[in-house]
């Protein structure tokens, strides 16, 4: 099993591993991560590892069997033998920008509180899919609350709840497609705001930024309808 760095500091951009395995299909295993493994509509982390005479760009990253995250090489070529330390590195302006996607989309969820049917992620903009009959009317005013909140400075702060708990607040989930994980022991919470003043508390297994402000000013894009009760809304990064 590997130790998911990222879910501790979403800001290593550098640590050291060691192979702990192979896939038969090429992919590199390590005892301890800093890249993110495809999951919950986030993309797989892009970087590059290094070791003692070798080195491997890594096009992305994969969930593998037994908890394992799987390093898939950008290219066919020789993998560091197991028991090798190498140094990993991420393709950090992708994962930041995708942190910043994250945590935005989050707030979406608090501008618009309806259940989230579905949801996507990119290093420019993302999506979440509402179960909702009807569209908002008014982009500019959506796009006016959600930088309004951004620009409140807000911590971003990770905390671990039994399931017991979970089981005892439903209402923290609001995918309705996506159920945390069961049976790996603590889930792991993000919450927008500190204490009894957060906007947001939700379970999540992926990368955020520290501070709302750090997210910068986003728009509302195109919102399409997806079947009589779900609407697709896009959130875009201005700068991107």
């Amino acid at each position: 099993m590997t130790e998911p760095l990222f879910l501790h500091d979403s800001y290593l951009r550098e640590a050291t591993g060691r192979v702990t395995g192979h896939t038969l299909e090429g992919g590199i295993v390590l005892d301890a991560s800093i890249f993110y493994a495809t999951s919950g509509g986030q993309p797989g982390d892009a970087g590059r590892l290094v070791w003692d005479g070798g080195g491997i760009d890594i096009g992305t990253t994969v969930k593998g069997q037994g908890g394992d995250i799987v390093l898939v090489p950008a290219e066919p070529a020789r993998l560091p033998e197991i028991g090798t330390y190498v140094k990993q590195s991420l393709v950090w302006d992708r994962r930041h920008r995708m942190m910043r996607v994250h945590t935005a989309l989050h707030l979406l969820s608090v501008i618009i509180p309806r259940p989230v049917t579905g949801g996507q992620i990119a290093a420019d903009k993302g999506r979440l899919d509402f179960d909702m009959e009807n569209a908002p009317e008014d982009k500019e005013a959506l796009t006016g609350l959600l930088n309004d909140l951004i620009a409140r400075d807000l911590a971003v702060t990770a905390e671990w709840i039994p399931e017991a708990v979970l089981d005892q607040q439903p209402e923290l989930i609001k995918t309705m497609t996506v159920k945390p994980p069961r049976g790996q022991g603590p889930i792991r919470l993000i919450r927008i705001g500190e204490g009894d003043a957060a906007v947001d508390l939700q379970p999540c297994g992926g990368t955020h930024v520290g501070w709302t402000s750090e997210i910068g000013r986003v728009r509302i894009g195109k919102i399409e309808k997806k079947g009589r009760q779900n609407r697709r809304v896009y959130l875009h990064l201005e700068d991107a």
